[in-house]
Protein backbone atom coordinates (compact mmCIF):
# COMPACT_ATOMS: atom_id res chain seq x y z
CA UNK A 1 0.00 0.00 0.00
CA UNK A 2 2.83 2.46 1.06
CA UNK A 3 4.46 1.68 -2.38
CA UNK A 4 1.25 2.16 -4.27
CA UNK A 5 0.44 5.58 -2.43
CA UNK A 6 4.04 6.39 -3.35
CA UNK A 7 3.60 6.12 -7.36
CA UNK A 8 0.25 7.76 -7.15
CA UNK A 9 1.59 10.84 -5.34
CA UNK A 10 4.63 10.88 -7.81
CA UNK A 11 2.16 10.49 -10.83
CA UNK A 12 -0.06 13.56 -9.42
CA UNK A 13 3.26 15.24 -9.13
CA UNK A 14 4.78 14.92 -12.66
CA UNK A 15 0.84 15.47 -14.14
CA UNK A 16 0.82 19.10 -12.26
CA UNK A 17 4.27 19.70 -13.23
CA UNK A 18 3.12 18.63 -17.19
CA UNK A 19 0.09 20.67 -16.91
CA UNK A 20 1.74 24.02 -15.55
CA UNK A 21 4.42 24.18 -18.21
CA UNK A 22 1.31 24.19 -20.94
CA UNK A 23 -0.37 26.46 -19.26
CA UNK A 24 3.21 28.07 -19.42
CA UNK A 25 3.53 27.53 -22.79
CA UNK A 26 0.11 28.87 -24.22
CA UNK A 27 0.36 32.21 -21.62
CA UNK A 28 3.74 32.96 -23.18
CA UNK A 29 3.17 31.73 -26.72
CA UNK A 30 1.01 31.09 -29.61
CA UNK A 31 -2.01 29.03 -27.95
CA UNK A 32 -1.71 26.64 -31.34
CA UNK A 33 1.76 25.72 -30.77
CA UNK A 34 0.61 24.24 -27.06
CA UNK A 35 -2.20 22.32 -28.36
CA UNK A 36 -2.37 18.67 -27.78
CA UNK A 37 -2.67 18.62 -31.80
CA UNK A 38 -0.24 20.93 -32.75
CA UNK A 39 2.12 17.55 -33.43
CA UNK A 40 -1.07 16.12 -35.21
CA UNK A 41 -1.32 19.23 -37.40
CA UNK A 42 2.16 19.20 -39.00
CA UNK A 43 1.67 17.84 -42.92
CA UNK A 44 4.69 16.82 -44.78
CA UNK A 45 4.34 16.75 -48.49
CA UNK A 46 6.59 15.19 -51.20
CA UNK A 47 7.25 17.65 -54.52
CA UNK A 48 9.21 16.54 -57.70
CA UNK A 49 9.63 20.12 -59.99
CA UNK A 50 11.85 20.45 -62.85
CA UNK A 51 15.88 19.97 -62.39
CA UNK A 52 16.43 23.60 -63.34
CA UNK A 53 13.82 24.73 -60.75
CA UNK A 54 14.87 22.80 -57.77
CA UNK A 55 16.72 25.56 -56.21
CA UNK A 56 14.06 28.49 -56.74
CA UNK A 57 11.52 26.32 -55.55
CA UNK A 58 13.39 25.97 -52.65
CA UNK A 59 14.06 29.41 -51.91
CA UNK A 60 10.68 30.50 -52.44
CA UNK A 61 9.43 27.68 -49.80
CA UNK A 62 11.59 29.59 -47.38
CA UNK A 63 8.46 32.41 -47.62
CA UNK A 64 6.04 29.87 -47.72
CA UNK A 65 7.10 28.15 -44.54
CA UNK A 66 6.78 31.85 -42.47
CA UNK A 67 3.35 31.79 -43.33
CA UNK A 68 2.94 28.60 -43.23
CA UNK A 69 4.54 26.45 -40.54
CA UNK A 70 2.94 23.52 -39.99
CA UNK A 71 3.42 22.61 -43.65
CA UNK A 72 6.34 20.71 -44.45
CA UNK A 73 7.73 20.27 -47.82
CA UNK A 74 10.09 18.23 -49.26
CA UNK A 75 11.42 18.86 -53.30
CA UNK A 76 13.17 16.66 -55.33
CA UNK A 77 14.00 16.41 -58.66
CA UNK A 78 14.80 14.30 -61.56
CA UNK A 79 17.16 14.32 -64.69
CA UNK A 80 15.63 16.04 -66.98
CA UNK A 81 16.15 13.42 -70.05
CA UNK A 82 14.48 10.95 -67.90
CA UNK A 83 11.88 13.31 -66.18
CA UNK A 84 8.38 13.08 -67.40
CA UNK A 85 8.68 9.00 -68.23
CA UNK A 86 9.98 8.21 -64.73
CA UNK A 87 7.40 10.96 -63.17
CA UNK A 88 4.83 9.12 -65.02
CA UNK A 89 5.88 5.83 -63.84
CA UNK A 90 6.34 7.08 -60.17
CA UNK A 91 2.77 8.65 -60.30
CA UNK A 92 1.00 5.55 -61.55
CA UNK A 93 2.91 3.13 -59.70
CA UNK A 94 1.25 5.06 -56.67
CA UNK A 95 4.01 6.83 -55.45
CA UNK A 96 3.34 9.35 -52.50
CA UNK A 97 3.77 12.48 -54.82
CA UNK A 98 1.72 15.64 -53.52
CA UNK A 99 2.12 17.71 -55.89
CA UNK A 100 4.67 18.07 -59.10
CA UNK A 101 5.67 20.51 -61.80
CA UNK A 102 6.00 20.35 -65.89
CA UNK A 103 3.99 20.24 -68.87
CA UNK A 104 0.40 19.64 -68.32
CA UNK A 105 -0.31 18.01 -71.23
CA UNK A 106 1.88 14.98 -70.46
CA UNK A 107 -0.03 13.96 -67.67
CA UNK A 108 -3.53 14.44 -69.57
CA UNK A 109 -3.95 10.73 -70.39
CA UNK A 110 -2.80 9.50 -67.11
CA UNK A 111 -5.97 10.40 -64.94
CA UNK A 112 -4.10 11.71 -62.07
CA UNK A 113 -4.13 15.06 -62.13
CA UNK A 114 -6.91 16.88 -59.44
CA UNK A 115 -9.27 19.36 -60.60
CA UNK A 116 -8.54 22.73 -59.39
CA UNK A 117 -11.57 24.88 -60.55
CA UNK A 118 -12.82 24.45 -56.66
CA UNK A 119 -9.91 25.22 -54.98
CA UNK A 120 -8.91 28.84 -57.16
CA UNK A 121 -13.02 29.35 -56.56
CA UNK A 122 -12.94 28.81 -52.69
CA UNK A 123 -9.22 30.71 -52.35
CA UNK A 124 -10.54 33.47 -54.33
CA UNK A 125 -7.52 33.12 -56.40
CA UNK A 126 -6.70 36.28 -58.74
CA UNK A 127 -6.33 34.61 -62.15
CA UNK A 128 -6.04 37.76 -63.96
CA UNK A 129 -2.14 38.15 -63.59
CA UNK A 130 -2.40 34.58 -66.14
CA UNK A 131 -3.67 36.42 -68.83
CA UNK A 132 -4.97 34.19 -71.40
CA UNK A 133 -2.80 31.45 -70.12
CA UNK A 134 -5.16 30.55 -67.53
CA UNK A 135 -7.63 29.61 -70.25
CA UNK A 136 -5.31 28.50 -72.60
CA UNK A 137 -4.82 25.51 -70.08
CA UNK A 138 -8.51 24.37 -69.26
CA UNK A 139 -9.59 20.93 -70.69
CA UNK A 140 -13.14 20.38 -71.12
CA UNK A 141 -13.40 23.64 -69.23
CA UNK A 142 -11.36 22.43 -66.13
CA UNK A 143 -8.36 23.36 -64.63
CA UNK A 144 -5.62 20.80 -63.74
CA UNK A 145 -2.69 22.97 -63.33
CA UNK A 146 -1.52 26.72 -62.98
CA UNK A 147 1.50 28.12 -64.21
CA UNK A 148 4.46 29.19 -62.35
CA UNK A 149 6.26 30.25 -64.95
CA UNK A 150 6.59 30.08 -69.17
CA UNK A 151 8.88 28.89 -71.80
CA UNK A 152 9.21 31.41 -74.52
CA UNK A 153 12.03 31.42 -77.19
CA UNK A 154 14.52 33.91 -77.91
CA UNK A 155 18.08 34.10 -79.56
CA UNK A 156 20.94 34.54 -77.72
CA UNK A 157 24.35 35.66 -79.48
CA UNK A 158 27.89 35.93 -78.09
CA UNK A 159 28.77 39.61 -78.63
CA UNK A 160 32.06 39.11 -78.09
CA UNK A 161 32.78 36.38 -81.10
CA UNK A 162 30.49 39.13 -83.17
CA UNK A 163 33.10 42.23 -81.96
CA UNK A 164 35.87 40.06 -83.03
CA UNK A 165 34.59 39.24 -86.18
CA UNK A 166 33.65 43.05 -86.79
CA UNK A 167 29.90 41.81 -87.65
CA UNK A 168 27.14 44.28 -86.48
CA UNK A 169 24.83 41.94 -83.60
CA UNK A 170 21.80 40.44 -84.64
CA UNK A 171 18.64 42.57 -85.15
CA UNK A 172 15.46 42.76 -83.69
CA UNK A 173 13.30 42.17 -86.57
CA UNK A 174 14.87 39.71 -88.13
CA UNK A 175 13.63 37.38 -90.67
CA UNK A 176 14.42 33.60 -91.05
CA UNK A 177 16.72 33.82 -94.20
CA UNK A 178 17.93 37.53 -92.84
CA UNK A 179 19.12 34.75 -90.08
CA UNK A 180 20.64 32.51 -92.35
CA UNK A 181 22.38 34.69 -94.03
CA UNK A 182 24.26 35.85 -90.41
CA UNK A 183 25.13 32.29 -89.32
CA UNK A 184 26.42 31.73 -92.70
CA UNK A 185 28.91 35.44 -92.35
CA UNK A 186 29.47 34.08 -88.18
CA UNK A 187 30.98 30.79 -89.56
CA UNK A 188 35.04 30.29 -89.98
CA UNK A 189 37.37 27.63 -88.74
CA UNK A 190 37.47 24.13 -89.29
CA UNK A 191 37.08 20.69 -86.92
CA UNK A 192 37.88 21.30 -82.93
CA UNK A 193 38.71 24.67 -83.93
CA UNK A 194 35.30 26.09 -85.80
CA UNK A 195 33.00 28.75 -84.99
CA UNK A 196 29.86 27.73 -85.90
CA UNK A 197 27.57 30.82 -86.73
CA UNK A 198 23.83 29.14 -85.01
CA UNK A 199 23.83 26.39 -83.34
CA UNK A 200 19.86 24.44 -82.94
CA UNK A 201 19.15 21.51 -80.59
CA UNK A 202 17.81 18.82 -82.59
CA UNK A 203 14.95 18.89 -80.75
CA UNK A 204 11.58 19.42 -83.40
CA UNK A 205 10.88 22.70 -82.14
CA UNK A 206 13.70 24.28 -83.40
CA UNK A 207 11.92 23.14 -87.27
CA UNK A 208 8.64 23.57 -86.73
CA UNK A 209 8.48 26.93 -84.51
CA UNK A 210 8.26 28.61 -88.24
CA UNK A 211 5.07 27.21 -88.57
CA UNK A 212 3.75 27.77 -85.31
CA UNK A 213 4.85 31.54 -85.78
CA UNK A 214 2.62 31.83 -88.79
CA UNK A 215 -0.25 30.83 -86.33
CA UNK A 216 -0.86 26.73 -87.93
CA UNK A 217 -0.95 24.29 -84.75
CA UNK A 218 0.50 20.44 -85.76
CA UNK A 219 -2.56 19.30 -85.38
CA UNK A 220 -3.79 21.10 -88.48
CA UNK A 221 -5.24 18.90 -91.53
CA UNK A 222 -3.04 21.57 -93.94
CA UNK A 223 0.58 21.14 -92.79
CA UNK A 224 2.43 22.86 -95.17
CA UNK A 225 3.68 26.00 -93.08
CA UNK A 226 5.84 23.45 -91.18
CA UNK A 227 7.71 22.16 -94.65
CA UNK A 228 9.65 25.46 -94.61
CA UNK A 229 11.17 25.01 -91.46
CA UNK A 230 12.42 21.87 -92.30
CA UNK A 231 13.52 22.57 -95.57
CA UNK A 232 15.86 25.34 -93.97
CA UNK A 233 16.96 23.40 -91.26
CA UNK A 234 18.39 20.92 -93.82
CA UNK A 235 20.01 23.89 -95.70
CA UNK A 236 21.12 25.76 -92.69
CA UNK A 237 23.41 22.31 -92.38
CA UNK A 238 24.23 22.09 -96.05
CA UNK A 239 25.63 25.87 -95.32
CA UNK A 240 28.06 24.40 -92.59
CA UNK A 241 27.04 27.09 -90.63
CA UNK A 242 25.56 25.26 -87.89
CA UNK A 243 26.41 21.32 -86.65
CA UNK A 244 24.37 18.88 -88.56
CA UNK A 245 21.67 16.52 -86.67
CA UNK A 246 23.88 13.56 -86.98
CA UNK A 247 26.96 15.32 -85.41
CA UNK A 248 24.58 16.28 -82.67
CA UNK A 249 23.40 13.47 -81.61
CA UNK A 250 26.99 11.31 -82.16
CA UNK A 251 28.55 13.75 -79.85
CA UNK A 252 25.95 14.13 -77.55
CA UNK A 253 25.87 18.23 -78.51
CA UNK A 254 23.90 20.16 -76.12
CA UNK A 255 22.46 24.09 -76.53
CA UNK A 256 24.25 24.78 -73.29
CA UNK A 257 27.39 23.53 -73.03
CA UNK A 258 28.16 24.54 -76.77
CA UNK A 259 26.97 27.97 -76.32
CA UNK A 260 28.95 28.32 -73.37
CA UNK A 261 32.39 26.71 -74.82
CA UNK A 262 32.53 30.14 -76.39
CA UNK A 263 32.27 28.89 -80.41
CA UNK A 264 28.83 29.32 -80.97
CA UNK A 265 27.80 32.82 -82.59
CA UNK A 266 23.88 32.50 -82.14
CA UNK A 267 21.79 29.90 -79.97
CA UNK A 268 18.06 29.57 -80.46
CA UNK A 269 17.16 28.22 -77.64
CA UNK A 270 14.24 29.37 -74.82
CA UNK A 271 14.10 31.52 -71.75
CA UNK A 272 15.13 29.55 -69.41
CA UNK A 273 18.97 30.18 -70.68
CA UNK A 274 19.18 33.23 -69.11
CA UNK A 275 19.35 31.59 -65.45
CA UNK A 276 21.73 29.03 -67.09
CA UNK A 277 24.04 31.38 -68.64
CA UNK A 278 24.11 33.91 -65.50
CA UNK A 279 25.18 30.80 -62.75
CA UNK A 280 27.64 29.91 -65.17
CA UNK A 281 28.65 33.76 -65.23
CA UNK A 282 28.61 33.46 -61.73
CA UNK A 283 30.49 30.38 -61.25
CA UNK A 284 33.38 32.30 -63.54
CA UNK A 285 32.78 28.97 -66.33
CA UNK A 286 32.12 32.13 -69.15
CA UNK A 287 34.08 35.32 -69.51
CA UNK A 288 32.60 36.51 -72.62
CA UNK A 289 29.42 39.00 -73.47
CA UNK A 290 26.02 37.98 -74.23
CA UNK A 291 22.73 39.36 -74.99
CA UNK A 292 19.54 38.23 -76.45
CA UNK A 293 17.33 39.56 -79.61
CA UNK A 294 13.74 38.13 -80.72
CA UNK A 295 13.52 35.09 -82.31
CA UNK A 296 13.82 35.59 -86.50
CA UNK A 297 10.48 35.48 -88.14
CA UNK A 298 9.04 34.18 -91.55
CA UNK A 299 8.12 37.09 -93.66
CA UNK A 300 5.11 38.66 -93.12
CA UNK A 301 4.99 37.85 -89.30
CA UNK A 302 5.52 40.56 -86.71
CA UNK A 303 8.76 40.88 -84.76
CA UNK A 304 9.28 38.94 -81.77
CA UNK A 305 6.72 36.36 -82.43
CA UNK A 306 7.55 33.61 -80.33
CA UNK A 307 6.39 30.03 -78.69
CA UNK A 308 5.00 30.10 -75.08
CA UNK A 309 4.26 26.81 -73.15
CA UNK A 310 3.63 27.48 -69.39
CA UNK A 311 4.91 25.14 -67.18
CA UNK A 312 2.58 24.26 -64.40
CA UNK A 313 2.50 22.87 -60.83
CA UNK A 314 -0.23 20.03 -60.45
CA UNK A 315 -1.77 18.17 -57.04
CA UNK A 316 -1.79 14.30 -57.62
CA UNK A 317 -5.85 13.44 -56.98
CA UNK A 318 -4.40 10.57 -54.97
CA UNK A 319 -3.07 12.79 -52.25
CA UNK A 320 -3.94 12.58 -48.89
CA UNK A 321 -3.58 16.01 -48.15
CA UNK A 322 -4.91 17.62 -51.23
CA UNK A 323 -5.92 21.35 -49.57
CA UNK A 324 -2.35 21.89 -48.28
CA UNK A 325 -0.76 20.77 -51.28
CA UNK A 326 -3.39 23.51 -53.07
CA UNK A 327 -1.84 26.26 -50.97
CA UNK A 328 1.50 25.05 -52.10
CA UNK A 329 0.59 25.40 -55.71
CA UNK A 330 -1.21 28.68 -54.88
CA UNK A 331 1.88 30.50 -52.94
CA UNK A 332 4.36 29.01 -56.14
CA UNK A 333 2.23 30.08 -58.74
CA UNK A 334 1.30 33.45 -57.46
CA UNK A 335 2.80 36.70 -56.66
CA UNK A 336 5.21 35.71 -54.44
CA UNK A 337 6.44 32.45 -55.96
CA UNK A 338 6.17 34.36 -59.39
CA UNK A 339 8.67 37.16 -57.74
CA UNK A 340 11.07 34.55 -56.71
CA UNK A 341 11.28 32.97 -60.04
CA UNK A 342 11.48 36.25 -61.73
CA UNK A 343 14.08 37.44 -60.04
CA UNK A 344 16.03 34.13 -61.30
CA UNK A 345 16.12 35.18 -64.26
CA UNK A 346 12.87 32.65 -65.32
CA UNK A 347 9.74 34.10 -67.30
CA UNK A 348 6.96 33.64 -65.42
CA UNK A 349 2.97 32.28 -65.91
CA UNK A 350 1.65 35.16 -63.59
CA UNK A 351 3.00 38.50 -64.41
CA UNK A 352 2.33 42.26 -63.17
CA UNK A 353 3.54 45.43 -63.16
CA UNK A 354 5.89 44.48 -60.15
CA UNK A 355 6.98 40.79 -61.16
CA UNK A 356 7.45 42.42 -64.87
CA UNK A 357 9.98 45.04 -63.18
CA UNK A 358 11.25 42.03 -60.95
CA UNK A 359 12.06 40.27 -64.48
CA UNK A 360 13.84 42.80 -65.84
CA UNK A 361 15.83 43.63 -63.21
CA UNK A 362 17.96 46.94 -62.66
CA UNK A 363 20.57 46.74 -65.37
CA UNK A 364 23.15 44.88 -63.61
CA UNK A 365 22.33 41.78 -64.75
CA UNK A 366 22.53 40.33 -68.34
CA UNK A 367 20.99 40.33 -70.89
CA UNK A 368 20.84 43.95 -71.65
CA UNK A 369 17.92 43.31 -74.00
CA UNK A 370 15.67 40.82 -71.58
CA UNK A 371 12.78 43.03 -71.63
CA UNK A 372 12.15 41.33 -74.92
CA UNK A 373 10.75 38.34 -73.38
CA UNK A 374 7.46 40.64 -71.78
CA UNK A 375 6.98 42.63 -75.10
CA UNK A 376 6.30 39.00 -76.77
CA UNK A 377 2.99 37.92 -79.03
CA UNK A 378 2.95 34.44 -78.39
CA UNK A 379 1.52 31.49 -79.57
CA UNK A 380 0.75 28.23 -77.95
CA UNK A 381 3.53 25.70 -79.31
CA UNK A 382 1.22 23.24 -79.05
CA UNK A 383 -2.36 23.05 -78.11
CA UNK A 384 -2.40 21.66 -74.77
CA UNK A 385 -4.81 18.22 -75.38
CA UNK A 386 -3.85 14.64 -73.88
CA UNK A 387 -1.71 12.88 -75.95
CA UNK A 388 -0.43 16.12 -77.85
CA UNK A 389 3.20 16.09 -76.62
CA UNK A 390 3.53 12.31 -75.68
CA UNK A 391 2.67 11.17 -79.26
CA UNK A 392 3.22 14.35 -81.58
CA UNK A 393 5.81 15.93 -80.50
CA UNK A 394 8.05 13.21 -79.03
CA UNK A 395 6.90 10.89 -81.45
CA UNK A 396 5.79 11.64 -84.80
CA UNK A 397 7.27 14.96 -85.29
CA UNK A 398 10.52 14.03 -83.51
CA UNK A 399 11.05 11.01 -85.91
CA UNK A 400 9.67 11.68 -89.33
CA UNK A 401 11.67 15.09 -88.98
CA UNK A 402 15.03 13.26 -88.15
CA UNK A 403 14.81 10.53 -90.82
CA UNK A 404 14.12 13.85 -93.47
CA UNK A 405 17.70 15.07 -91.66
CA UNK A 406 19.68 12.03 -92.06
CA UNK A 407 18.22 11.87 -95.60
CA UNK A 408 16.39 8.91 -95.21
CA UNK A 409 13.37 10.78 -96.41
CA UNK A 410 12.08 13.66 -98.37
CA UNK A 411 10.95 17.15 -96.49
CA UNK A 412 7.96 15.87 -98.61
CA UNK A 413 7.93 12.76 -97.37
CA UNK A 414 8.54 13.53 -93.80
CA UNK A 415 5.46 16.16 -93.79
CA UNK A 416 2.83 13.69 -95.49
CA UNK A 417 3.50 11.21 -93.26
CA UNK A 418 3.32 13.58 -90.23
CA UNK A 419 0.37 14.35 -91.53
CA UNK A 420 -0.80 10.37 -92.31
CA UNK A 421 -0.10 9.94 -88.15
CA UNK A 422 -1.40 13.37 -86.69
CA UNK A 423 -4.86 11.77 -88.15
CA UNK A 424 -3.94 7.48 -86.78
CA UNK A 425 -2.23 7.76 -84.08
CA UNK A 426 -3.76 10.84 -82.57
CA UNK A 427 -6.75 12.21 -83.82
CA UNK A 428 -8.33 8.79 -84.14
CA UNK A 429 -7.36 8.11 -80.08
CA UNK A 430 -8.43 11.36 -78.45
CA UNK A 431 -9.90 14.10 -80.08
CA UNK A 432 -13.06 12.80 -80.62
CA UNK A 433 -12.86 11.39 -77.21
CA UNK A 434 -11.79 15.04 -76.07
CA UNK A 435 -14.22 17.20 -77.95
CA UNK A 436 -16.91 15.14 -76.66
CA UNK A 437 -15.75 15.62 -72.92
CA UNK A 438 -14.51 11.99 -72.33
CA UNK A 439 -10.92 13.18 -71.58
Amino acid sequence: MKKSLKLAVTGSLLLGLLAGCGSAGQTAGDKSTASPDAKAAQVSLKATVLQDDLETFKTAYEEFSKENPTIQVQFETIPQAQYYEKLRMQLSSGDNIDLFGGNMDVFLDTGILEPLDDYVKKANVDVSGYGPLYDSLKVNDKVYGLPYRKSNWMLFYNKTLFDQAGVAYPKADMTWDEFRELAKKMTKGEGANKTYGAFLHPWAQTWYMQGVQTGASIIDKDLSAFKKGLQFRLDMEKDGSMMGWAEQITTNAHYNAAFQKGNVAMNLIGDWHVAQLRQAEAEKKISFDWDVVPVPHPEGVAANTSLATPVSLMVNKNSKHKEEAFKVLQFMTGVKGAKQFAAKGFLTGYINDEIRKTYIGDGSLKPKNIHYFVEQKEYPEYPLLPGVKNILVNSVYKQEGEMALTGAQTVDQAIQKIGQRVASEWADKYAKDYKAGKK
